[in-house]
């Protein structure tokens, strides 16, 4: 009795550590939102760069067009708004139902760790954009995404290194292909998001 007693307060001890040491408010439906939303941004770019039945091939005219790239930058822009505002309304939610603080050491080293990476690949994308180098734009938001995702999965859980891995992969094939840009990006920030959200709902939201 004794013996089940002290493992029960070290199963206890243990779960309390993490909870201080992690930010476990992450929500799996919010990953499947906002890979929606990007499929979703992506249709509507593929409608305003590529025109009916040409297929999807690297065209200087459109990539150099500010208009076009203007109204790229807009829908880019609303998907990353209504992600972020999906990810915060559903972590606050989840925090709440599991008694815990949104803000806390774990949330601010995983914001620390994730902005770093995010910013930087933020610059390099606005000196790219400056620069007229459009092609590759979409490999570069993968591979910074992914490094972001990897740095900030030490405060979190594991399953955020493994998709950040996969975009950093689909951000070198993207590099790869520039024409097909369009295509990695929804895989990314799309399919991934969804088959991640799903994954993670079903190991941690999800539980009976």
């Amino acid at each position: 009795m004794q013996e089940k007693d002290v493992y029960a307060e070290l199963t206890s001890i243990r779960n309390l550590m993490e909870r201080s040491a992690k930010f476990i408010s992450l929500h799996g439906l919010s990953g499947v939102l906002a890979g929606i939303y990007a499929l979703a941004g992506a249709y509507i770019g593929y409608r305003i760069v590529y025109q009916a039945g040409t297929g999807m091939v690297y065209r200087d005219y459109y990539i150099s067009d500010g208009g076009i790239i203007l109204k790229l930058a807009m829908v880019a822009l609303a998907v990353l708004m209504a992600s972020i505002a999906t990810g915060v309304l559903f972590s606050i939610r989840k925090a709440r139902l599991n008694g815990q603080q949104i803000w806390n050491p774990a949330s601010k080293g995983m914001l620390v760790h994730a902005g770093i990476p995010l910013v930087t690949g933020g610059l390099l994308i606005l000196i790219l954009l400056v620069r007229g180098h459009f092609g590759i734009i979409a490999p570069a938001c993968l591979v910074f995404y992914g490094l972001a995702l990897v740095s900030a999965s030490y405060y979190t859980f594991q399953d955020v290194r493994r998709l950040g891995l996969c975009e950093i992969a689909l951000g070198l094939g993207a590099a790869l292909l520039p024409g097909y840009g369009l295509l990695f990006w929804a895989a990314g920030f799309g399919v991934l998001h969804i088959l991640y959200g799903l994954i993670m709902y079903y190991k941690y939201d999800n539980r009976k």
